[in-house]
């Protein structure tokens, strides 16, 4: 007999999670038919729900109101459904939620990184909702260690699930690089020129995507940039190197802003705030190095887009990074500027390197699928139900 299961999919338009409850759900779809699915959202129409089976049904929820009344008010509708179990996708969970339920951790940066460490009554309703959740799903082995080191979780409730790629970010052809009398340009397809064209883009970059904050590296990262660009100056293929920065708006970061005037990189620094997936998709296939100096990650995806896109990758050695980008990445220490620009150094200049990355960076992709993920989430889903209410 199978399960009713409640899935909170309101954050599905969201970049980062969104990528995982998206692909979560149309896999789930992809895989059974037994369990009855009630997406939770707060979108009427809800798009990217669209042409689900018939064993899954849309339930909106958009009370008005503040925050704190809108939170209470949904464990109250979640308890209306009668689900089985309840999935939390990430670490929001209301102090009246109802169980079983199980809950997806993707980062636990607020607890771990100083910056952001959460405090007081969101410290307090953080732990609550893993503590009290009957299955927590980690997406790495590292975000499983800090759920027992940090918060005590017992390891018997862990289920280390990892994610995936999204399937638009799949195997292409990457730009031809042509180089003649001292100069080079490269070759894209007519679609990768035109979003090239659209950004005023062109070749050659380095390329970094995801969210702009402190644990992300963000301005070392911009100064081994000042450094590799520095040493490239007169490269026939890499002169005039640029980089960048798909993420946040630069206004939230200061220190980011900080780090790009005192090196000196005002002219080859471009911050494009986020993107459509598909343009995303050009600018991982059109870079030249894929850089990712990540001090903190529960998983880290863009490393593995760049990778299914054929990008050479550069990787941070903390955190879950070798689990996810294993030996198809140049490991860098983040926290030496010159480490990162001896990993970025050797990306683009060593061209017997960049062939083995891009293939071993095939092949890493592969251990990383979805339908595998949905086979283990909805074996949690059996197991948190079993656990009673």
């Amino acid at each position: 007999m199978g399960l009713r299961v409640a899935i909170d999919v309101r954050r599905i338009g969201d970049f980062g999670i969104g990528t995982h409850i998206r692909n979560l759900v149309h896999s789930l779809d992809r895989l059974e038919r037994e369990n009855h699915y009630l997406l939770v959202t707060n979108e009427p129409a809800a798009p990217a729900l669209a042409a689900l089976g018939e064993n899954f049904e849309r339930v909106h929820f958009n009370p008005p109101g503040h925050s704190l009344a809108r939170r209470a008010a949904f464990a109250w509708f979640l308890r209306r459904l009668r689900a089985d179990v309840y999935h939390v996708p990430l670490n929001t969970v209301p102090l009246a939620m109802p169980r079983p339920y199980i809950v997806t951790v993707h980062d636990m940066s607020s607890l771990i990184y100083p910056e952001r460490r959460a405090r007081g009554m969101h410290l307090w309703r953080y732990e609550r909702g893993l503590r009290r959740a009957n299955r927590v799903i980690a997406v790495s082995e590292a975000t499983r260690r800090d759920l027992e080191d940090v918060l005590g979780i017992p390891s018997d409730r862990i289920r280390v699930i990892y994610n995936a790629p999204d399937p638009a970010f799949q195997r292409a052809e990457r730009p031809v690089i042509a180089s003649a009398g001292g100069d080079s340009e490269a070759r894209y397809p007519p679609e990768m020129e035109h979003t090239l064209d659209r950004y005023q883009i062109n070749f050659p970059f380095l390329l970094y995507a995801g969210t702009i904050r402190p644990q992300k590296n963000i301005p070392r990262m911009i100064e081994a940039f000042s450094i590799v660009r520095q040493e490239l100056e007169n490269n026939p293929v890499y002169h005039g190197l640029k980089l960048i920065i798909i993420g946040d708006e630069i206004s939230r970061a200061p220190e980011v802003r900080r780090a790009v005037i005192q090196s000196r990189v005002e002219h080859a620094v471009r911050f494009l705030g986020f993107v459509p997936i598909d343009t995303l998709r050009v600018f991982y296939q059109a870079a030249s190095v894929f850089v990712f100096p990540s001090l903190y990650e529960g998983f880290g995806l863009p490393p593995l887009e760049a990778m299914a896109c054929g990008t050479p990758v550069v990787s941070s050695a903390l955190s879950s990074l070798p689990e996810v980008v294993g030996d198809a990445a140049v490991i860098v220490n983040p926290e030496n500027v010159f480490d990162i620009a001896r990993g970025v150094r050797e990306a683009l200049l060593d061209e017997t390197l960049r062939c083995t990355l891009v293939e071993r960076g095939f092949e890493q992709v592969r251990r990383f699928d979805w339908l595998r993920t949905a086979t283990a989430v909805v074996d949690a889903y059996r197991e948190a139900a079993a656990t009673g209410r």
